[in-house]
């Protein structure tokens, strides 16, 4: 399952650039990777992104 992730850096996954501040739909292995290393946030099913 794909989790909504808030980038808290600007980084590079899958030769894609990722920007600080946009809102990504990520795997959900690789989203909890990144909110323990502080890369990104995961965002709540209710809330609402303006990306």
């Amino acid at each position: 399952m794909a989790k909504k992730v808030k980038m808290l850096v600007q980084t590079t996954y899958n030769k894609q650039l990722l920007r600080e501040g946009k809102v990504y739909e990520i795997n959900d292995e690789t989203a909890r990777r990144w909110e323990v290393s502080k890369i990104a946030a995961i965002i709540s099913s209710n809330q609402q992104s303006d990306s």
